[in-house]
């Protein structure tokens, strides 16, 4: 009853949240904030274009389909680093840990930091910064997750992430919702379908002193500090729908496929296709191609609707050691750019018990 019951939870709020996303369109594009929301700083998810819904588990889950946290056996440490758009000065860092706490339940904590890079310091006074200084934008969220086997069929996840963006002198604050639910069915458990709602909260907005200014009144001497409101935003809201198939090609390989559509509040659908080869579980080479429904195709040129081209390819190798299946694995994943240098991504995981 228990387990129905959490089940059940889950499952309304999927179609509560679904009903609510429904309701953009590509018009919306530009209008939501927090697009870090949108960056993956996994670098295996990053390698297949994010269209692995059904198909991903441990930590890196918590930014595609929570529900696959519930794989994680034992402890799931994950360090990332990425360059976003190289020659941007945009970089992220990224660090995530999972932990079962019982046969059927497993906990997580992730935490995201984007570096925006040094900007001049600019005033109404000093508009060309002859004066000198800058400051540094940053963006900050910390996910905090629960992912539960209901069955050997189906477990779903709920993560709460706290949202930050700030400069010195203003931030805004809010709060992100994610809940998602896999199903594995099929000889050996080879066919997975996934679902996942993310990024779903209340608007937001801008708050500091950096929003008040000194104003004299007009025909007067009198000097007041004056507070501006800014305009609240919402945030980048999404719906994945997966699912991934095993092809088994020995005792310790196979090929996975795998499809994904992704329902956008504030920009275009996209669907994608991706694949990951997994070479006696110490060598996996992957790809994915993810592309906009009914825009622009980018080509080569910066006619399309962003500067990334909708590919992406990575490689892991696992490096197992101890004789409890413990595994050390480096991945790097790879998205080109129709400018700038493209974005690069690097990991290092550490996975106590064998699980892959």
């Amino acid at each position: 009853m228990k387990n129905l019951y959490l089940k059940n939870i889950l499952t309304i709020t999927c179609i509560l949240a679904a009903q609510a996303l429904m309701a953009g369109n590509p018009d919306r594009a530009g209008q939501a904030g927090a697009p870090d929301l949108l960056m993956n700083p996994w670098a295996r998810g990053a390698g297949m274009m994010g269209v692995n819904t059904a198909f991903a588990h441990g930590i890196e889950a918590e930014r595609l389909n929570i529900a696959g946290l519930a794989f994680t056996t034992s402890t799931d440490v994950y360090f990332g680093r990425t360059q976003w758009l190289k020659g941007t000065d945009i970089n992220i860092n990224a660090l995530g840990i999972g932990q079962r706490i019982s046969e059927s339940s497993v906990i997580g904590i992730s935490l995201m930091s984007t570096s925006l890079g040094s900007i001049q310091t600019t005033t109404t006074d000093d508009p060309d910064a002859v004066l000198g200084g800058s400051f540094s934008p940053t963006y900050t969220n910390i996910g905090l997750s629960y992912a539960h086997t209901f069955s050997n069929s189906i477990t779903g996840g709920v993560t709460v992430r706290l949202v930050n963006e700030s400069i010195s002198n203003v931030s805004a604050s809010g709060i992100a919702l994610d809940a998602g639910i896999n199903y594995v069915t099929g000889e050996d458990g080879r066919i997975k379908f996934g679902i996942a709602l993310r990024n779903v909260g209340t608007p937001i907005k801008y708050e500091g002193d950096g929003l008040a200014a000194r104003v004299k009144i007009e025909g007067d001497n009198i000097i007041l500090t004056a507070a501006q409101r800014s305009a609240e935003f919402e945030l980048p809201s999404l719906m994945n729908i997966g699912a991934s198939y095993d092809f088994i090609l020995g005792e310790n390989s196979k090929l996975t496929a795998m499809t994904n559509f992704t329902s956008n509040s504030f920009t275009r659908d996209r669907v994608g296709v991706g694949a990951e080869l997994n070479i006696q579980k110490l060598f996996l080479l992957r790809a994915g191609y993810n592309l906009e429904t009914g825009g622009t195709t980018t080509s080569g040129s910066a006619s399309g609707s962003n500067a990334f081209m909708p590919f992406a390819a990575g490689a892991s190798v696992n490096l197992p050691f101890g004789e409890n299946g413990t595994k050390l694995s480096l991945d790097y994943s790879y998205r080109p750019t129709v400018i700038f240098g493209g974005t690069h991504s690097i990991g290092l995981r550490i996975l106590l018990g064998e699980r892959e």
